[in-house]
């Protein structure tokens, strides 16, 4: 009877062995010691390490590992071929859009992140909106100064050169709004008659930028007298001024890529809940003059520098944001009609 038992025991054991072998890889490959994200670069992804990246570490162990650039074109190579070597990727509002509609990013679970307060275009289903920046009008201290879009193409009360960007979606809703259009009538953009404003003032267009640093060059050397230009490029720039009224705000979103392995968008959803929080978007913004969706920042930042935040609340109420969903649907048209456009300058 006892070597009846006893080989039962043994059985049981034995039968108990696999299994336990079984698990171990298991819980092993479930351990997450880094997540990969995939940003634009330059101060921003520097303000993405001081401000979310060391906290987060700090709290969970995990790393947080960055590269640079971030193209569509490297998302949609990654998810259609499977090969997924990170789990977030960094996308303008527009081309989220877009990255939705192809199926390359997830639906953010927003009960995991339980987020701190934020701006509610920032809590995008499909993505974080983690930096906001702003594109108006800049000029030299010392230039007579603009107060609207109106005042920008005057050029006969505010004569000069002009500088605009190389982008329909940063160049004709300005023209609308001096052509007098409110701004909650922008959307649908009449983009024919957004061109014909800008063609009324071409002989004042000397340049048609490009690359976000040629606005400020242009500006420090004399070459224009008044610039649309992206707010971070300018607030910092001693001699020059930006004006938020009638600017328009956007965002930069950071996505889940699709098919990422889900432990460690579990653990992505940790670091989501670090960009919400206050202090954190405070120590982002010492990095680079665009600021995050908390709308407790205000009392972090220094007093001193509220005037070069797009998100502090002087700033904020007077600009409108940029409508991502419009320019998903219209973007080909409208840039077809840009290039038309600049063969008349």
């Amino acid at each position: 009877m006892e070597s009846k038992m006893q080989r039962r025991t043994l059985m049981r054991t034995a039968a108990a062995l696999p299994l336990v072998s079984l698990l171990r890889p298991a819980t092993a490959r479930a351990e997450v010691k880094e997540i990969r994200m995939i940003e634009a670069g330059g101060k921003s992804g520097e303000s993405i390490e001081k401000g979310y990246g060391d906290p987060f570490t700090a709290k969970t162990g995990i790393k947080l590992v960055r590269e640079s650039p971030a193209p569509l074109g490297k998302l949609r190579a990654m998810v259609e071929s499977g090969k997924i070597t990170a789990t977030l990727f960094e996308l303008g509002s527009g081309t989220m859009v877009h990255a939705k509609s192809l199926g390359l990013i997830e639906k953010l679970d927003w009960a995991a992140i339980n987020p701190n307060p934020m701006f509610p275009e920032a809590r995008n289903e499909y993505g974080f909106g983690y930096q906001y920046y702003s594109t108006g009008m800049a000029w030299q201290k010392g230039t007579k100064p603009l107060r609207s879009w109106a005042d920008f193409f005057n050029t006969k009360d505010f004569p000069g050169k002009r500088a605009i960007p190389d982008y329909v979606g940063s160049a004709v809703p300005f023209a609308l709004l001096a052509d007098g259009v409110p701004v909650d009538k922008l959307f649908p953009l009449d983009i024919d008659r957004a061109l014909k404003k800008l063609l009324s003032i071409r002989k004042d267009i000397s340049v048609v930028w490009k690359a976000g640093a040629q606005a400020p060059q242009l500006l420090n050397d004399g070459e224009v007298q008044y610039a649309i230009a992206w707010s971070g490029r300018i607030v910092e720039e001693p001699k020059l001024v930006f004006n938020f009224n009638g600017a328009m705000a956007d965002l930069a979103f950071i996505c889940m890529i699709k098919g990422s392995p889900k432990e460690e968008q579990a653990a992505a959803a940790k670091l989501y809940h670090e960009m919400s929080v206050a202090k954190n978007q405070a120590r982002a913004a010492e990095v680079v003059a665009y600021t995050g969706p908390s709308p407790d920042l205000d009392a972090l930042l220094p007093k001193d520098k509220l005037f070069m935040y797009p998100t502090a609340k002087v700033n904020k109420d007077v600009q409108w944001v940029q409508n991502a969903e419009y320019w998903a649907e219209h973007g080909e048209e409208g840039n077809k009609k840009w290039e038309t456009f600049k063969l008349s300058l």
